[in-house]
């Protein structure tokens, strides 16, 4: 093998590992969804009267997350509410939409 030849081997050995390897990593699907904000029937604020995160009734969109054992709470997507939610419940997303991300909050 020529010394001209050598770099572009290795250089090409190299990118074709990277790429391999790239794609056997398993990506989480994104969660931001862009899905307009449905109608949604706000009851009243989780935690307070004046929580972000609020208390979902029936609609159309919400009826399929509804659970007779949980409630379902829809928090502005990325607030500090949301945030504080998720580490006092340990409550995994629904679904999203472009305002809200949705939780489910078995009763206790």
């Amino acid at each position: 093998m020529t010394d001209i030849l050598k770099p572009l081997i290795i250089t090409l050995f190299a990118v074709v590992m990277t790429t391999l390897v790239t794609g056997c990593v398993e990506t989480a699907p994104d969660l931001a969804i862009s899905e307009p904000d449905p109608e949604l029937v706000f009851v009243r604020g989780y935690r307070g009267p004046t929580d972000e995160c609020q208390l979902v009734g029936e609609s159309a969109f919400t009826s399929e997350f509804l659970d007779d054992a949980a409630d379902l709470i829809a928090c502005p997507t990325g607030s500090a509410s949301m945030s504080s939610l998720v580490s006092e419940t340990g409550a995994g997303t629904l679904t999203q939409t472009n305002s809200y991300t949705f939780f489910s909050i078995p009763y206790r």
